[in-house]
C-alpha cells in the first residue's frame, strides 16, 4: 500500500483521487512508524521550501523520509515534494533539503540574457522531452503537462534528469536516482501522460513485491 505524507502542506486530495482512478491502495498519515511500513511514499508539497522544511524537521518526518528512501522502496516527490529532495533551496534565504538527490532550487530569473521579461510563476502546460530511460516513462511519449512553480532545480548532475521542460531555463521535470523520484509538474492535473506516469511509478511497487 502506497503512503501519503501528511505534513500540512500537500495537494493531498488530488494526489489521492487519482490514486484512487487507478484502483491503488493508499493512505495518508502523519504517523513516521505506520509511513515507514508503507511499501512506497509519496511527498506532495505545496507552498514555501522553507515552511515545508521546518515541518518535516520538527515533526521527524525529514528524517522518516531518509530513512524510508535507504529502504530501497519507491518514494515519489510532486511538486514542491519534489523540490525538497534536493540538497537546498534559496526561496526566503538559503535553506536545506533533504539532500537525497543533488541540485539546489532556484528562482526563474523572470527575464531571459536579452532583457525580455516573461511571467513567474511558471503556470501551464508545456511539453516533456524524455532525456533518458527510466522505469518511470516505460511505455510513454512525450507530451503536455501541467506546471504551476516560481522555482525550478538547477543540477549539474545530468544522470538525475530523466526528464525536462523549458522556461527560458532547462527545467527538470522528472528526476530521480534509484528509488527516488521527483516530478515538478502536477502528475494529478495532467491529464493522460500524467496518470500514465503515477500508473508507472505504482507499477515499481508492483514489481518490487513480486521479487521479494
Amino acid at each position: 500500500m502506497i503512503g501519503i505524507i501528511d505534513y500540512g502542506m500537500g495537494n493531498l486530495f488530488s494526489v489521492s483521487k487519482a490514486l484512487e482512478r487507478l484502483e491503488v491502495p493508499y493512505f495518508l498519515s502523519e504517523n513516521k512508524d505506520e509511513l515507514l511500513k508503507a511499501d512506497a511514499l509519496i511527498l506532495p508539497g505545496v507552498g514555501s521550501f522553507k515552511d515545508a522544511m521546518t515541518i518535516l524537521n520538527s515533526t521527524g518526518l525529514a528524517d522518516l523520509v531518509k530513512e524510508f528512501a535507504d529502504t530501497g522502496k519507491p518514494l515519489l516527490g510532486i511538486c514542491l515534494g519534489m523540490q525538497l529532495l534536493f540538497e537546498s533551496s534559496e526561496e526566503n534565504g538559503m535553506t536545506e533539503g533533504l539532500k537525497l538527490l543533488p541540485g539546489h532550487v532556484r528562482r526563474f530569473p523572470g527575464a531571459t540574457a536579452e532583457g525580455e521579461t516573461y511571467k513567474v510563476p511558471h503556470m501551464g502546460w508545456n511539453r516533456l522531452e524524455f532525456l533518458q530511460g527510466s522505469p518511470i516513462l516505460k511505455g510513454l511519449n512525450e507530451d503536455y503537462v501541467y506546471f504551476v512553480h516560481s522555482y525550478f532545480v538547477d543540477t549539474d548532475d545530468r544522470e538525475v534528469v530523466i526528464s525536462r521542460s523549458m522556461y527560458d531555463v532547462e527545467v527538470p521535470a522528472v528526476a530521480g536516482r534509484g528509488n527516488v523520484f521527483g516530478m515538478q509538474f502536477h502528475p494529478e492535473k495532467s491529464s493522460s501522460l500524467g496518470m500514465a506516469l503515477l500508473r508507472n511509478f505504482t507499477e515499481l511497487v508492483d514489481e518490487r513485491m513480486s521479487v521479494k
